[in-house]
Formats: structure tokens, sequence, C-alpha cells
């Protein structure tokens, strides 16, 4: 289980990997990557060669940050990453709008019998550089104890660093004077990192959608290595919605228009309150389970394969130090390690992002707030969707009267689930197991991604994510990707872009 690092825990990598099962019953015993350069050794020494371009094509994109949520950079970002897949060798390369922000849609056609699709994102997390060891825009290279030389940098690890490693391995594939054995259809998003609102626009424009549905399966670039040097392959992940309720004086009609003063609250009604009310509704009395009406009326409960996976998983599990690194000494209702993980797989959630009213600065301020804002996020698991969970959330307050608090959904998508016997998924477990790398299979990924829009209609295709490295701290300060291994487990950037070499050439050959 994938309790390593706990420092890299962000929105969709709640624990990454949650629960896992090693693909067939023995350990692989790791082995130095690529130590026998066999048929595809002109590429590793092409890669080799081009190393320090590929560091400055990371470097160069962690230094333009696109940041959805502040609206800073979208169109340079999404016309800088259009200008990387022509260099990486896409012969069709269109930047798609949306109702919101941008995204790059690209081909290559080498005529392959295979077609693989591509998920990116350009979009990274807002930062404070005061919460910085070194300028989160500089790229710069820091040494990690136990790890190896690392780039410091925001969008390092999440994601501009895998994917910045994955066109690297096309370059690699090119300057060796090689054709790449799968045809590539790539969709990059700038929204991300707020919910990806507008990604089913880009999925289903016409030329975008029928080149995906020619795809075998999708993959997200992604540094899925552990310090034993296993790696995760995951067959799912929850849904998410992100969310505000805000409750006013001027929607409610009762309570202040603005802030007033607080002497004020023995005459005048408080939609601080309202919204805390409103808050209680949603959950059992302990806070831990949903309770918003019909909410598990399409909960579909773990599978026995399934919790043999969970079980499988915790048995090398140490959770004293899982419980240490989370800085929590109980589990919810005091459950067992297992029930705890089965409970992390399979119960959507209703969590508290922040909440905001009034004065917050220090000291008091003895007002009445005319407005309450509290950020949700709502977790979902098959068989769920945003539209039913939306719905039902609206219900749910107006039947108790709370009409008048709004219900802002600014982002989210429906869960994902991909067999494990997909062409797909068993080309991952193969070139994990060629490499001597332990793959371990995950139930779901207890975070979320959009993935569900490529395995639903109208596109129906399988989808992971793949590859070799590690990194850490996303959406933290000093997010950093490694470079330079010196753990003989872990891939540095070398072997990780030739990871995606040996993933590309296996795929197309799995039967």
């Amino acid at each position: 289980m994938d309790f390593r690092d706990f420092d890299r825990l962000n929105r969709r990598d709640i624990i990454r990997g949650g629960a896992m099962l090693g693909a067939g019953a023995a350990f692989i015993q790791p082995l130095p990557l690529f130590a026998q350069a066999g048929s595809l050794g002109d590429i590793r020494k092409a890669a080799a060669a081009g190393k320090e371009a590929s560091i400055k094509r990371i470097r160069d994109w962690v230094a333009l940050p696109s940041i959805a949520a502040e609206d800073r950079n979208m169109p340079e970002g999404a016309k800088y990453f259009a200008e990387l897949a022509k260099d990486a060798g896409f012969t069709h390369v269109e930047v798609v709008p949306t109702d919101g922000h941008p995204g790059v849609f690209a081909t290559l056609d080498v005529g392959a019998p295979r077609t693989l699709g591509l998920y990116l994102m350009y979009d990274v997390k807002q930062y404070d550089p005061a919460e910085w060891s070194s300028p989160p825009l500089e790229g710069k290279m820091v040494e990690r104890k136990n790890l190896g030389l690392t780039m410091v940098g925001r969008g390092s690890a999440n994601h501009k660093g895998p994917e910045g490693t994955f066109l690297a391995a096309m370059h690699a594939i090119r300057a060796a004077g090689r054709k790449l054995p799968v045809n590539l259809v790539l969709i990059c998003e700038g929204e991300e990192e707020i919910g990806s609102p507008h990604f089913r626009q880009l999925v289903t424009k016409p030329n975008v959608l029928a080149a995906l549905q020619k795809c075998d399966g999708v993959f997200m670039p992604t540094a899925m290595q552990d310090m034993d040097g296993g790696a995760t392959i995951e067959l799912g992940a929850k849904g998410i919605i992100e969310l505000e309720l805000v409750a006013s004086g001027e929607k409610w009609g009762r309570g202040p228009k603005k802030d007033v003063h607080s002497s004020l609250k023995a005459i005048i009604d408080s939609p601080a309150w309202r919204l805390v009310q409103a808050l209680q509704t949603l959950v059992t009395p302990d806070g831990n389970t949903p309770a918003i009406d019909g909410w598990f009326e399409n909960v579909r409960k773990l599978t026995e394969r399934e919790k043999a996976m969970i079980r499988d998983a915790i048995k090398t599990t140490n959770e004293a130090q899982m419980k240490d690194d989370l800085g929590v000494t109980h589990w919810i209702d005091n459950l067992s390690l297992e029930d705890a993980m089965v409970r992390l797989m399979q119960e959507p959630t209703v969590n508290i992002e922040g909440l905001v009213a009034g004065y917050t600065g220090p000291g008091g301020k003895t007002v009445l707030p005319g407005r309450a804002v509290a950020k949700l996020d709502l977790r979902l698991v098959p068989n769920q969707t945003r539209a039913e969970a939306t719905q039902k959330l609206r219900a749910h307050l107006d039947k108790r009267g709370f009409n008048d608090v709004e219900v802002n959904i600014s982002g989210g998508y429906d869960p994902t689930e991909t067999d494990e016997n997909s062409s797909l998924i068993r080309a991952e477990i193969a070139t994990y197991k060629k490499l001597g790398i332990r793959p371990n299979l995950s139930v779901r990924l207890a975070g979320s991604w959009p993935g569900g829009t490529f395995t639903q209609p109208p596109v129906s295709v399988p989808v992971g994510r793949f590859g070799l490295s590690t990194g850490g701290n996303a959406h933290a300060p000093d997010e950093y990707y490694l470079i330079d291994s010196i753990n003989p487990k872990v891939a540095g950037l070398v072997d990780s872009t030739m990871g995606y070499v040996e993933f590309l050439y296996t795929l197309a050959a799995v039967k």
C-alpha cells in the first residue's frame, strides 16, 4: 500500500493507491533499471544524449505558470503547450477554445495498428513564494535525502515533470531514427485544478471525439513509483463536485444585506447561522456520513475481488506510522485498518474545505455578517454521477426550507472505472514487470481526476495513469520531481523516459 510519503498528498491524490494488490502472486525483485539495453538501446542512447534538453524543457515550462483559479497566463499556457507538442512531433496541433479556458488537441498518425490517447494538463495550483525555500518558478536543482537530485518548482511533479518526460520519450524515439510504435491522440486541458468545468466541451468537439473513439485507451503520464520501487496501477478514481454554499441576507430576505454591528443580533437574523444549520443537514451528527436524501441509492459496493485487493495490500502496512504521518490517532468510529481502507475506497464523502464569514483577521471585530460561504467537495463513487448528486443536493436543501442557500458548482466529474483485463492495463502491468518493477493494482484512487470523461459515453475507452520516477509536495510549497536518482529501485529522468518508451512498444505488441 502506497502510504510512503504523505507530503505528496493533494486534492487528487488523497492517498495514492489506496488499496493495492501486486499483479501476480509473486513479488518481483527490483533490478537496476534497464541494466540491459536490449532492442531499444539506440533509443536509450538518444534519451541520455537529450537529458539536458529534457531538463531545460521541463524547467522552462515550470517558469510559465498557468493558474486557472487566478485566470493567469491561460491563453499563453495553451499556446506554449501547443508549441511543445509540435516540437515533439505531433503533426496536427490546435488550440481549442471553450466557454472557459482553452485546451490543446493534437494527433500523430504513423500508420500503426494501435492508437493511444494521452490526457495532459497545463494548469497548476496557486503558490505563495514566501512559503518556498527557493523561487517556485525557478526549477532549482535540490538534493533530497535518500532520493537524489530533484527539480523544485510549481508544477514539477503535478504534472509538468512527468508530461515533459513523456515528450522526451517522443524526442528520443525520433532522434534514434525510429517511428513511434503506436499512433497518438492528445488532449490537454487548462482547468484540471479547478475541477475541469469545460473539459467535456473539449472531448466532445467532433474531430476530437472521433479521434478519441479510435484509441485503445487513454493514459496520463504520472510519477507513480514508491521508495521501494513499486508502481501503482489504479483501476479507477472517485468522482468529485467542488462547490460553494452561500447564505446571505439578500437572498434569504432576512438578516442584513451587509455586515452590521453584532449588538443587533438580538433583533436581526444571522445568515452565518443559517448556513451552519443548512450544513448540519448534509451529514450525520458526527459529520462522517452523507445524509443527503437518496445519496446512497446508486452507490456500488465493493466486490469481493476488490475487498481481497485491500486485504492483501494492508499486510505490509505500518498502521502506526501511517497514522503518525497523517497526524491522527484514530480512524472514524475506531475502525480497524482493514475496515478503514474498505471505507476509504467504498464511501462517498461530504467535506468542508473552508468556511468564510465576516471578519477573520487578528483579534475581534463585533459584526453580524450579511453573507457566509462554505466551500465543499463531494467525493463520488461508482455508480453515482455529478448530475445526479447535484440534483439531490439542491432537492435536499429545498425540502428543508433552504431554498435561499445558493449552490454554486465550480467544477467536477463522474467516477472512473477501468477493467483490469483491458489492453491498456495489461500493457502497464507487462511493462512494469519487464523492468523489474512491482506493479500494484489499486481498487481506485481515493482522490479524483477526470478520467471518467473518457470511460463513459460517447468516448467509452479504458483509462489509467502510468509512469516511473517519483515526486512530491504537489499543491504545496517546495513541489519537486526526481531528476537523478540515488535509489537503484526508483527511476531518474532518463530511466523514466525509457519507461514511457517501453510502455509504447509493449502496448503495440499486447494481445
